[in-house]
């Protein structure tokens, strides 16, 4: 159990939540603790400001982190074919029992079926 706390995006499924909180995970949809209908950039706010690692499937995240120049949140991306939940929470445990140090510094993770690249906050573009 990852000593980190979680948001999930509100393209992850309810049922990933779920089962990852039957592992002891501390984690909130993004539903949970704020508005629906709240932008990308105000949900990577709050992340930040909780200390959360945020997981989603919206490329929109890793943009905005990029142009921002912000240090945290640290970013779980997936980019999985086959979006079934316990295929999306398994991938999540894999990634997070390999990279928990590195989530809890900032970096940004992007997660297929096979592997898990990331790259360290804040991205500089050059």
């Amino acid at each position: 159990m990852p000593k980190l706390e979680f948001l999930a995006n509100m393209n992850i499924s309810p049922l990933t939540v779920e089962q990852l909180r039957t592992y002891g995970w501390n984690i909130a949809r993004v539903s949970e603790v704020m508005d629906k209908g709240s932008k990308d950039i105000d949900i990577l706010i709050y992340a930040q400001k909780q200390n959360k690692v945020l997981i989603t499937q919206d490329l929109d995240f890793s943009t905005i982190l990029a142009l921002s120049g912000y240090a945290k949140p640290s970013l779980i991306n997936l980019r999985l074919e086959d979006p079934r939940p316990d295929l999306v929470t398994t991938r999540i445990v894999d990634v997070v029992s390999i990279m928990e140090k590195e989530l809890e510094e900032g970096v940004v993770v992007t997660v297929d079926e096979t592997s898990a690249r990331y790259r360290n906050l804040p991205i500089r573009i050059e």
